[in-house]
This record gives structure tokens, sequence and C-alpha cells, in this order.
């Protein structure tokens, strides 16, 4: 458990760090700085895997970084409306946990609901 937990908060921390201003200055530099290096280096093999290689290795860590923490955003909403609905005595409690079901029946609902939510009197 402290695992996940650690995971989670390393996972937010490096997630959010990723979609600061300095990060993409960061990045642009980075980049820039291969560019330029590239007629100095002889546009050589090497120099054309260096940022293959470590642009495909941030690529892949930050995909499950960022999957994990809209996950988890996405499921502590979910847990909120579930909250919301259950409080309300008026709410029809079938949409708690509606996020569980399959697609097709997520859609049926929708479809019964209309364009708007009924309105209640």
């Amino acid at each position: 458990m402290r695992t996940a937990r650690a995971f989670a908060q390393l996972a937010s921390v490096v997630a959010k760090a990723a979609g600061r201003p300095a990060t993409f200055a960061a990045a642009f530099v980075i980049i820039l700085a291969w560019g330029v290096s590239g007629p100095l280096l002889g546009f050589s093999d090497t120099w054309q895997l260096l940022m293959n290689s470590i642009s495909s290795v941030v690529t892949f860590l930050m995909v499950f970084l960022i999957q994990n923490t809209q996950a988890r955003d996405s499921e502590a909403m979910n847990a909120k409306l579930d909250t919301l609905v259950a409080a309300v005595a008026r709410a029809d409690q079938r949409y708690i946990g509606v996020e569980q079901l399959p697609d097709q029946e997520i859609e049926q609902m929708r479809e019964r609901l209309g364009p708007h939510p009924p309105a209640r009197e």
C-alpha cells in the first residue's frame, strides 16, 4: 500500500511539473540545442540516436504517469458525484456507480434522459 501511495504522489508531482510553462521552455531549449548541435556533429547517427532514445524513454514514462494521474482524478470525481447523488433524496440512485457499466448501458441511460434531465417538481 505504501508503494502505491508513493507512486501516486510521484505521478502527481511529475504530471504537475510536466504541465508547467518552465518545463515546456526547458524542453524547447533542449530541442533547440540538439538542433543547433546537428551541424557541429555532422548530423551523425549518434546525434540522431541520442535524441530519439531520450524522447522515446520520456514519452513512454509520461504516458503511464499521466494515465495514472487522470485515472485517479476520474475515480475521485466519480466518488464525489456518487456522494452527491446519494445525498439528494429525489435523485435517481441508479446513477451511482454508473461508470462501471458497459458503454451500451450508459448510452441507454442517456437516451432515456433525453437532451436534458427531466425536471422534477
